[in-house]
């Protein structure tokens, strides 16, 4: 590729390159002339070269860019004012990797320039150092979902999350806007009162103090939304969403739950189809929601909030199986003070290709449940109106001899994250039932149901 730089703009002449040398190309031009903080892309990430520079190069949805947009380039009376172009060839590389088709595509994860960490069962999970981020590994999430209840006793369900993404850049760059990782937010308020899920995203670089993932201990931050572990392991967490908002303290009430082997947890076949992972049950909710507007009430509603969260950490450089579309996950606080974990990775026929699930007692007894003792069958389906897919809103649960239903607190809990990371996926909050007595309060995931999933796949 060669690239002439004029007064006026970027030529770019190729003729045998690849995708990643274009956008590498299109980053380096333009970390130096325009910052963009926040980006939310159109579209996802296609599976080819061509389509690759199609997609990425269409319009964004919203690009927020920092005032003046106007930058001279040695010449004070001749600015120059072509943010979009240069913004959509800063993101190239960074919206590659986090994109499940990146994952997918043989031609851009072949030319990834730098290793990703792996994840190996040696490795024992150690406090609060590894509740920080490992920018090392490819993704990384913190995941926090859980129940609440206003003062007029009424429920609703919540979700905040934050990801990390290593996009594989060059890390020699010495550049401040160098798209080395992406920092990417979701947040969901459950109301059944407005009927549906009321979600926002967001998306960023890392860098200038605007979005990161510090190591050492959590604290995470897009712009305004954050997440903060306190010394006394409690968690700050804040999110001003469109339409909603979140500004919540959730407090540990029992030690942290290392899934698998001392957190080593396999995702798949392969030893390497694995992850580092460790789950915060019970943590005890208190503080502040905006509940959306409705039909009946035309604007938001602010109230003090009391519940119970569940919050999972979890970081890898493979997830899944080159056969899997997906996952159905549960996490689940027991009303008895119990803590259930299961989870399903399916195939294109809906069979597991792995399957796990841990059980701890409120003793402090845990059980791990293998792949063959582990189940999740439909019982009722819903049909989302806006994307036309099917999931399967009601589940029976089995973990060995024991079994669990799950039902949802409403039906439309459908995010759709297609402009940050790429997947329309259902997460709901879901009552727990054991021969019909109520036992718990849980939250479903189930991904790929929409459309396959392709994350860490080699």
């Amino acid at each position: 590729m060669r690239v002439a730089r004029r007064a006026w703009g970027i030529e770019l002449v190729w003729e045998s390159a690849s995708v990643r040398e274009v956008c590498s190309t299109l980053c380096g031009c333009a970390t130096w002339i325009v910052d963009v903080s926040s980006v939310s892309p159109r579209a996802n990430v296609a599976n080819s070269k061509m389509s690759t520079l199609v997609t990425l190069f269409q319009p964004p949805a919203r690009i927020p860019i920092p005032t003046p947009i106007a930058i001279s380039r040695g010449d004070s009376k001749s600015p120059l004012r072509r943010p979009h172009l240069l913004f959509r060839g800063l993101l190239c590389v960074g919206l590659a990797a986090v994109s499940p088709s990146y994952a997918a595509t043989s031609d851009l994860s072949a030319s990834t320039p730098a290793a990703f960490a792996a994840v190996t069962p040696d490795h024992t999970i150690s406090f609060p150092q590894d509740s920080g981020a490992h920018p090392a590994f490819r993704t990384e999430w913190w995941y926090a979902t859980g129940w609440l209840t206003t003062p007029d006793n009424r429920p609703l369900g919540f979700q905040i999350t934050f990801f990390r993404s290593a996009t594989g850049h060059d890390g020699a760059d010495p550049s401040a806007f160098a798209p080395s990782q992406l920092i990417i937010a979701h947040a969901a308020l459950s109301d059944p009162s407005v009927g549906h899920l009321a979600h926002d995203q967001r998306i960023a670089r890392q860098g200038l103090g605007l979005a990161y993932a510090k190591p050492a201990n959590t604290d995470v931050k897009l712009d305004a939304w954050k997440m903060i572990r306190a010394a006394d392991g409690h968690y700050d967490v804040s999110a001003d969403a469109s339409g909603f908002s979140l500004h919540l303290q959730l407090t540990p009430t029992q030690p942290p739950l290392i899934q698998g082997e001392r957190g080593y947890s396999r995702k798949g076949p392969r030893p390497e189809q694995a992850s580092y992972y460790y789950s915060e049950p019970h943590l005890h909710v208190t503080g502040t929601v905006v509940r959306p507007a409705t039909s009946a009430n035309h604007t938001t509603r602010r109230a003090p909030v009391t519940g119970t969260a569940w919050l999972d950490h979890e970081w890898s450089s493979t997830l899944l199986d080159a056969n899997a579309v997906g996952w159905d996950w549960i996490g689940a606080n027991l009303t008895d003070g119990s803590a259930l974990m299961a989870f399903k990775v399916r195939s294109r026929d809906g069979h597991a290709i792995w399957a796990h699930a841990t059980l701890r007692k409120p003793d402090g007894q845990v059980t791990n449940f293998g792949p063959s003792e582990v189940a999740f069958t439909p019982r009722r389906m819903w049909r989302s109106p806006r994307t036309n897919t099917l999931y399967p809103v009601s589940m029976t649960v089995k973990t060995g001899t024991l079994s669990w239903q799950l039902d949802p607190l409403m039906e439309d809990q459908e995010l759709d994250s297609r402009q940050s990371a790429g997947a329309v996926y259902w997460e709901g909050a879901v009552r727990v039932n054991q021969q019909n007595a109520d036992v718990g309060r849980a939250y479903l995931e189930l991904t790929g149901y929409a459309d396959a999933l392709r994350i860490g796949k080699q």
